[in-house]
């Protein structure tokens, strides 16, 4: 699910290769990979995990990844400014619909721009695709499911020791899902914005590798990157939170801790 800058750099002109740039539009415009497309992910929150809301959520998966032109036969290729949330995040729906070639760029644009690796300015266009895909419904959970089996998974929090405690406030309601366990997203990573060696994300999650474990964060962009991490060190049962804090902490009857 990782590929480095040098490896990408080799398959550039591949006929089948999709370069999805998840940053702004006006970072793109900037300078980006030569071929990348854009397609900033992070407009496309969504805290509906209900029977309803995730049907609803699979028609817009499907919608957006076609627009950008995915489909089976395609290496895909998302990235970010680092190796960040938004391109984990890009992996993480291409696997929901069980896609088998997709990674991100480790490091993500900053470190291909350390390399002076080609770029270019010029805006790509999307060619649509049809792809529908098959949903693995084992690395996605809805509110009910955490609700029923609390005290059989083992919940990571992928956000700020801020937001977990309730001393920032990002929902109705401030604190964290019962039982949770702290790690911020931002640790999987190195200063320069690499994931750091397997190592030392073996210190971070101490855990049990065949533990059924659930991440999320505010909108499960942070815990697709935790989501990563974790499958990258061998973890077998991972499962993203789609809904969130933001369903969470604003559903008024489910419990919080603080």
């Amino acid at each position: 699910m990782i590929i480095s800058a040098e490896k990408l750099n080799q398959h550039l002109n591949d006929d089948n290769i999709l370069i999805i740039d998840t940053r702004t539009f006006k970072d793109y415009s900037r300078a980006h990979i030569p071929g990348a497309v854009n397609l900033d992910l992070f407009a496309f929150h969504w805290i509906d995990t209900s029977k309803e809301g995730i049907s609803g959520f699979n028609e817009q998966a499907r919608k957006l990844l076609s627009f950008a032109g995915i489909d089976q036969n395609k290496k895909i290729v998302f990235y970010d400014d680092k190796s960040g949330m938004l391109a984990a995040r890009g992996v993480w729906l291409c696997l929901y619909f069980s896609h088998p070639d997709v990674s991100m760029l480790d490091g993500g644009f900053s470190h291909w721009s350390q390399k002076n690796l080609k770029t270019e300015n010029s805006q790509n266009h999307f060619s649509p695709s049809s792809f529908s895909g098959k949903i693995n419904e084992s690395i996605i959970t809805g509110f009910e499911y955490i609700q029923n089996n609390l005290d059989s998974l083992k919940i990571i929090v992928a956000r700020t020791r801020e937001e977990f405690s309730g001393k920032v406030i990002r929902a109705a309601r401030g604190g964290h899902i019962p039982t949770s366990e702290n790690i911020d997203w931002i640790e999987n990573l190195d200063p320069d914005g690499k994931f750091k060696p397997d190592s030392d994300l073996e210190n971070l999650y101490k855990f049990d590798k065949d533990k059924e474990i659930v991440t999320y964060c505010q909108g499960a962009y942070r815990a697709a990157n935790t989501f990563i991490a974790l499958k990258k060190l061998g973890f077998s049962k991972v499962r993203v939170y789609l809904g969130s804090w933001g369903e969470w902490g604003n559903k008024l009857d489910l419990t919080v801790e603080k």
